[in-house]
This record gives structure tokens, C-alpha cells and sequence, in this order.
């Protein structure tokens, strides 16, 4: 069944027929949602290599741009709760990547860091973007616009929720 036409840019889901909007692959969560267990399983065997996984990887992402940060920023910055965090850096901890220690001038706080494996992991995993590049038959153009556009939409639905 053929999209229907869109002669305005924020046209309303209501304007699209029912029927064409009730096919699994007209769903924008569905093609989100889908893509997301593609690129994990194409992260998979990359970063296994690495002895990580892809939260991990996303984890050390971070601190890579951003040293030293507490756990809530790591948090709100990978859009992860506190009990979903925590295991994650407990096991980077014990591989030798990150330290966890008590914020001094609170003790509430705690301050991820990196440590000299940490960084020097990051070398290692240079090659990571440019293997998801190559798998995702783009130009490098396409692909950061397409991160732009996502972004926005992740942005657009917080706001729409948060309303």
C-alpha cells in the first residue's frame, strides 16, 4: 500500500487513512524498535571482541567525552535509571575500566571515573563507528543526519510526554 501523500510537514497522524496506519510497517516505533535489535546485533561481535556489551560501550562513551562525572549525570545522559546503571558499573569496576568513588564534598553523590585501562580502551574501540558506518550503507552525510532527526524526534516525544 502506497504512503500517502504529505503536502504539509507536520501533518497529524489523523490525516493518514486508518487502514494504511494500522500496518506493522507504516509504525514509526515499529521501524525504531526493529532497527534497534539489528544495530545491537551488529554491535554484538564487535564489541565481544572488547569484552563489552553495547550498554557498556554506551557507558564508556560518555566517560570518554566527559570524565569524572556522578552517577546521576551518567544517568540522565543515557536516559538509565540508577538500578539499571549500577550493575552496569559494577561490572565495568571489576573489568578495570571505572572507579566509583563518594563525591568529597558529598557523600550522596558518586563520581564515575576512568581508569588508565579505561582510557586506553577507547583506542581500542576506534574502529567500532566506522564498522557500523560501513554495515549501515550510508554516507557519513546520511548517517549524522539521521542521528540529528532521531534526536529530534527523541526530544519532540520527551517534551510531548513530559507535557
Amino acid at each position: 500500500m502506497p504512503m500517502p501523500s504529505q503536502t504539509h510537514p507536520r501533518r497529524t497522524s489523523a490525516a493518514a487513512p486508518a487502514e494504511w496506519m494500522q500496518h506493522l510497517d507504516h509504525q514509526l516505533c515499529f521501524a525504531l524498535y526493529s532497527s534497534s535489535l539489528v544495530m545491537t546485533k551488529l554491535y554484538k561481535p564487535v564489541l565481544s571482541a572488547l569484552g563489552l556489551t553495547y550498554p557498556q560501550y554506551l557507558v564508556l562513551l560518555v566517560l570518554w567525552e566527559r570524565d569524572a562525572i556522578s552517577v546521576s549525570d551518567l544517568g540522565a545522559r543515557l536516559f538509565l535509571d540508577s538500578g539499571t546503571l549500577t550493575p552496569l558499573l559494577k561490572r565495568l569496576e571489576t573489568a578495570g575500566w571505572l572507579t566509583r568513588l563518594r563525591a568529597a564534598d558529598d557523600e550522596r553523590r558518586v563520581i564515575v571515573s576512568l581508569t588508565t585501562a579505561g582510557r586506553a580502551l577507547r583506542r581500542k574501540a576506534q574502529h567500532v563507528p566506522n564498522e557500523v558506518a560501513c554495515a549501515a550503507g550510508c554516507a557519513l552525510d546520511e548517517l549524522a543526519d539521521l542521528t540529528r532527526r532521531l534526536q529530534t524526534l527523541r526530544a519532540n516525544v520527551g517534551k510531548h510526554i513530559e507535557a
